[in-house]
């Protein structure tokens, strides 16, 4: 089999999985999203610990288990960030001690923070489901514009010391798809504000890119080329998600203003 047809097949499951359990929500989602969190934070750590093992022990460990425990609980969402902040800053603090490097604290943060967004962006409501919608909507059709429009056209380099492949373009091009599907997303949903919606896809696809390059960087500066290889003919779960999660947050973040933390797509899409 190719490593095309890989690609493609994987794709496919994978786009399969994650929209049956997005359309579950509830206790399915958070298992999800507890399981994306556990593999982000897996993937980190095996690219940034040295190779004479981890500095920390098994500490760090224990601390995502702890996490992922309160996640598929359904901890309130202030009291699961308050236990996140804790977490890394005993993960933060160890490393201190022991002499090494935050790698591990910044990896809990990342990975903790990108299931928790994802899970509570979902709810367990419709807004939840349209917004989780919107957002696969916008960052799909990013990455999808940006490779088609940027192999079409060429031109400069986005970040070349980072992704040599990425042109501005492309960027260019992944923006205006973006934009293009949140509205399309946001109209078959009946949504009615649609301006604010524009400049939110708009900005979330601008994350989305700085998520990939981001997740370059790491890679760029562990000297991996992949995350992992779990996902035949993609890599891993992070090359998959770097996008992804980062404009959850910013999308947590835009509805936690409007309407809260527990509910924040109440504020985005309300019924």
């Amino acid at each position: 089999m190719s490593n095309l047809q890989q690609r493609v097949i994987s794709a496919i499951v994978m786009a399969g999985v994650t929209l049956a359990l997005t359309w579950l929500g509830g206790l399915p989602f958070r298992l999800f999203c507890a399981a994306i969190a556990a593999l982000i934070f897996y993937e980190w750590t095996r690219m940034a610990r040295p190779g004479n093992g981890a500095v920390l022990g098994f500490l760090a460990e224990a601390l995502i288990l702890v996490f992922i425990g309160a996640l598929i609980a359904g901890l309130p969402a202030l009291w699961l960030l308050v236990l996140v902040a804790i977490l890394v800053a005993v993960a933060a603090i160890a490393a201190r001690i022991q002499g090494g490097a935050q790698w591990e604290a910044c990896g809990l943060a990342y990975a903790a923070l990108s299931g928790l967004s994802l899970a509570y962006l979902r709810d367990d409501n419709h807004s939840g489901l349209i917004a989780i919608l919107f957002l696969f909507a916008v960052v799909w059709a990013t990455d999808i514009a940006a490779y088609f429009v940027g192999r079409a056209v060429g031109g400069p380099k986005l970040a070349p010391s980072i992704s040599p492949g990425k042109t501005q373009s492309g960027a260019l091009g992944g923006a205006v798809g973006g934009v293009i599907a949140g509205l399309l997303l946001a109209i078959v949903s009946g949504a009615g504000n649609l301006l604010q919606l524009g400049f939110i896809a708009l900005a979330l696809s601008i994350v989305s890119q700085i998520g990939d390059l981001f997740e370059s960087w790491v890679k760029r500066r562990h000297a991996c080329k992949d995350s992992s290889n779990l996902i035949p003919g993609h890599g891993g779960v992070m090359d998959r998600v770097d996008g992804l999660v980062a404009a959850a947050f910013a999308l947590y973040v835009i509805g936690w203003i409007a309407a809260g933390a527990d509910h924040p797509a109440m504020g985005l899409f309300p019924n």
